[in-house]
């Protein structure tokens, strides 16, 4: 699963959910209806998490 989370820690979108074969993707996200701020995003995969921190700017 692959989610955006706001700072209080609400999904503001899932960008997959479910399964990919294995490989490289690219996934398209588009931020119109967010306002400027952090954001993180979040990866469970194999059952590992990874996450990483993003600004958002306007």
């Amino acid at each position: 699963m692959l989610s955006v989370y706001n700072l209080q820690g609400q999904i503001v979108a899932t960008l997959v959910n479910g399964k990919l074969s294995a490989g490289s993707h690219e996934i398209s996200f588009d931020a119109n209806g967010l306002t400027s701020g952090v954001y993180f995003a979040h990866l469970d995969a194999d059952g590992n998490s990874y996450t990483i921190k993003m600004s958002l700017l306007k």
